[in-house]
Parts: structure tokens; C-alpha cells; sequence
């Protein structure tokens, strides 16, 4: 009996702590209170494609395997005569620092996914030649995350 009460009287002083848990989404929070970020369906139909962009919503996302990993982010595309056109391509190539000689205009985080067409910086207010403008953040991303020869899908 004494030998009881003297492993329940150490085991009352000993701090124990909380069972740590593998986060939801790996890469997401796991801060007490805020809740795990549980990602999202790909709106593109295409599920091998690793961009996804809505020319309805000027938004586009990042996909892996048809699950979004992110987005969407807030983009710009071409204009009437110089539109965008909703196709499944690839990635033909990328330059972190671009010079459009067609445009004189610079092509930060180029990546080319239609011919002459890229995601790159550009303002996300007004419409373009028939690339994607986006955010630095956005831009950025896409160009990290997406390699020569992966699927891009536009629609509508």
C-alpha cells in the first residue's frame, strides 16, 4: 500500500505533455486554436495539370495530383483580339528575368506555357497581350513550383 501511494504521490509531480499530432496539411498551421488548412478540388477538370487558371474569376491556383496546393491567386490576362485562350498546354520554358522584345517590357518569373504566352509580374488591373499578369507572390510561385513539360490548363 505504501509502495501505491508512493508512485501516485511522483507521478502527481510529474508534468505531462500533450500527445503531438501530425498536422492535416502538412506545410499548414499547427498553432493551438487556428484550425489546419484542409486543401481544396482544382477547379480545372484536368487532374494531371499542375496550373489551373479561371479567365471568368482572373484566378489561378497550383495543383498537385488535382488537389489545389496554392491559390487562388488574382491574375490578369489578355485582352479583346489578344485573348488567353481556355487550352490545355505545357511548359515550354522559364527565365527568372525576361525581356519581352515584342512588348519592350520586362517579364519577371517568365514562365512560358503557350507559344509566345507566360505567366509573369504584371499589373492584375488591366488586361494584357495574352499572358497571365500576377501578383510578385504569385508569380513567383508559379515559376518555383512549375517545371518545363508540366500541364497547364486555362478554361473559361
Amino acid at each position: 500500500m505504501a509502495r501505491v501511494a508512493a508512485l501516485v504521490a511522483a507521478a502527481g509531480s510529474v508534468a505531462v505533455a500533450p500527445a503531438a499530432a501530425e498536422p492535416l496539411f502538412p506545410g499548414g498551421p499547427d498553432i493551438p486554436g487556428v484550425p489546419s488548412v484542409i486543401p481544396t478540388a482544382s477547379p480545372c477538370p484536368v487532374v494531371e495539370a499542375r496550373a489551373c487558371m479561371r479567365l471568368s474569376t482572373n484566378e489561378a491556383w497550383l495543383v498537385d495530383n488535382g488537389r489545389v496546393v496554392f491559390g487562388p491567386t488574382p491574375i490578369s490576362h489578355g485582352m479583346a483580339g489578344f485573348e488567353t485562350p481556355p487550352a490545355v498546354t505545357r511548359i515550354s520554358f522559364k527565365r527568372e528575368f525576361h525581356w519581352s522584345t515584342m512588348h519592350d517590357a520586362p517579364m519577371r518569373w517568365a514562365t512560358f506555357f503557350n507559344g509566345d504566352m507566360a505567366f509573369h509580374v504584371g499589373p492584375v488591373t488591366s488586361k494584357s497581350h495574352g499572358c497571365v499578369r500576377m501578383t510578385e507572390d504569385g508569380a513567383h510561385r508559379f515559376f518555383d513550383y512549375l517545371n518545363p513539360g508540366d500541364i497547364t490548363q486555362v478554361i473559361p
